[in-house]
């Protein structure tokens, strides 16, 4: 399929614009290779102006009746509904997500703006009668400012979610940087919410690589900065962030865990696995890696999963007759395949070998790596620590769920888990004592409704927010306490008197 190449620009304080440097970057599509357009690499200049925008526009869009606020989100939320399909295009045209998980991403962020649209209930603030004579305490929920933020190539849209309508939505303006792989879905998303009238500088758009980035650390009208991407990337930046007292919202890299026990449901736990291992090309934080099964099943298990493996079908991501798509880079590609040799000289044995895939002819130059699975790993070994990203399974055996948890326990990364059984013990124990942010029963992907937190432990959090719910409340919004003595302008007996040890004690602190 032949696209139209596009040449995506920054949007600042309303305008549309080319990027003043002059430098570009080529965009691909991952399923052919193909060049589609370019993507600006702006400079730090560019970068200060969109931050430079966003704060003219704060007073008044924070002044803004929070209903009125409201009201853009509702447009924006039934903007995404009209537009889905278009918007799920763009997805799987420059991040080469399956057409079918790009129709699902976005119907996730739906979900997360309808979520965004009770921020009128999670904003209350708090009040407490009578702490001395007359004086009330009061605390207010209330915006910073201009916040930043960074998304990764592999969930434009999800992230876009996680971050703008909960920014925006709490009274602060907004910043962001899409990744250079996948800058199709915000460019799209961004004229629908200029078409519903989102007042300029509210939403700013810079592309380009992280000069972008450094020019929000000493920028004092950067409230703080919000990232997805790699735990080396996230620290860098709360590095950067923390020299001038920034707040971050930054979640890391991760290697996650699927716990097979010998009453699994098989047929079910194979499913969930090639979805989770290899949908979006294994390319997602919350992809299944690493699997522990228990020595009752462990041949069963492998024999199936290798079965299941071998009869997927690669090709474009628009055709919604293949399973998988292909990588996002040649870079991408590159480092999956040294993993997979890296695997090999470990000694862990290469069960189903993905590095030659049957391709159609249109796609023999897209970034492609075939199901991978290597059996008799070790939690040790190269590919059971590190994150690979790509669609690469390590299976290791263990003789009970103590075993299993031991894994999970000492590994670095704490991002999410999950276990197959249909036994309640199990059930219980491994909810309790998996040491990770996430933990899923039964399901390949364990994450969150948009209602509750996302976001892992250890290594793949820096910080303490995480996304959604009531964290991104928190994260977006500053506590204010207010203490407030009431006085009868007609003069009152009923005034505190002046020997009160606790209107003494509210003075002094």
């Amino acid at each position: 399929m032949a696209y139209e190449s596009v040449r995506i620009k920054n949007h600042i304080n309303g305008e549309w614009l080319d990027e003043s440097n002059g430098q570009y970057a080529p965009l691909r599509n991952p399923s052919t290779g193909q060049v589609i357009g370019e993507v600006p690499l702006s400079s730090q200049q560019t970068s200060s102006a969109a931050v430079a925008a966003a704060a003219e526009a704060y007073p008044g869009w924070s002044a803004l009746p929070l209903p009125k606020r409201m009201d853009y989100l509702f447009k924006m939320y039934q903007a995404m509904k009209d537009n889905q399909e278009d918007l799920a295009i763009s997805i799987a045209v420059d991040q080469a997500k399956h057409i079918a998980e790009a129709r699902g991403e976005v119907g996730r962020v739906i979900e997360i703006l309808q979520m965004a649209c009770t921020i009128p209930a999670l904003i209350q603030g708090e009040t407490v009668q009578g702490i001395a004579n007359n004086i009330n305490g009061r605390l207010i929920k209330a915006p910073l400012g201009v916040f930043c933020g960074v998304a990764p190539f592999n969930f434009p849209a999800l992230v876009f979610g996680w971050f703008i309508p909960f920014a925006i939505g709490t009274g602060n303006t907004f910043v962001y940087k899409p990744s250079t792989e996948s800058p199709l879905f915000m460019q799209k998303m961004m004229q629908l919410l200029v078409d519903i009238g989102l007042p300029q500088g509210v939403v700013n758009i810079v592309h380009g690589d992280r000069q972008v980035v450094e020019a929000w650390y000493e920028d004092e009208n950067v409230a703080g900065v919000c990232l997805v991407g790699s735990t080396p990337t996230a620290k860098a930046i709360a590095e950067g962030c923390g020299r001038s007292g920034k707040k971050t919202m930054l979640l890391g890299g991760a290697k996650n865990f699927l716990v097979a026990m010998e009453d699994a449901p098989m047929d079910l736990m194979i499913e969930n696995i090639l979805m989770s291992g290899y949908g979006s090309a294994g390319q997602r934080c919350l992809a299944v890696s690493n699997i522990a099964v228990v020595a009752e099943i462990y041949d069963e298990f492998v024999e199936r999963l290798l079965e299941a493996s071998k009869n997927l079908t690669l090709g474009d991501a628009m055709d919604p007759d293949v399973f998988m798509g292909p990588l996002i880079s040649s870079h991408a590609k590159e480092k999956v395949m040294e993993y997979i040799r890296i695997g090999e000289e470990s000694g862990a044995t290469l069960a189903l070998d993905g590095r030659n895939p049957t391709l159609p002819a249109a796609n023999q130059e897209g970034y492609f790596v075939g199901p991978t699975v290597f059996t008799d790993v070790t939690p040790c070994m190269q590919i059971a620590r590190e994150e690979i990203f790509g669609p690469v399974l390590s299976v290791m055996k263990v003789g009970c769920i103590d075993g299993a948890l031991r894994m999970i326990r000492n590994h670095e990364m704490g991002n999410g888990a999950v276990i197959f059984t249909q036994n309640s013990y199990y059930t219980e124990k491994f909810i309790n004592e998996a040491d990770v942010g996430m933990i899923g029963v039964n399901v390949g992907i364990c994450a969150p409704h948009p209602y509750l937190p996302f976001g892992g432990i250890k290594g793949s959090l820096v910080g303490n927010n995480k996304v959604q719910g009531k964290d991104a409340i928190d994260f977006f919004t500053q506590n204010k306490v207010a203490t407030v003595r009431v006085v009868n302008p007609k003069g009152s007996n009923t005034q505190a008197k002046p020997a009160d040890s606790n209107v003494r004690s509210c003075v002094a602190s």
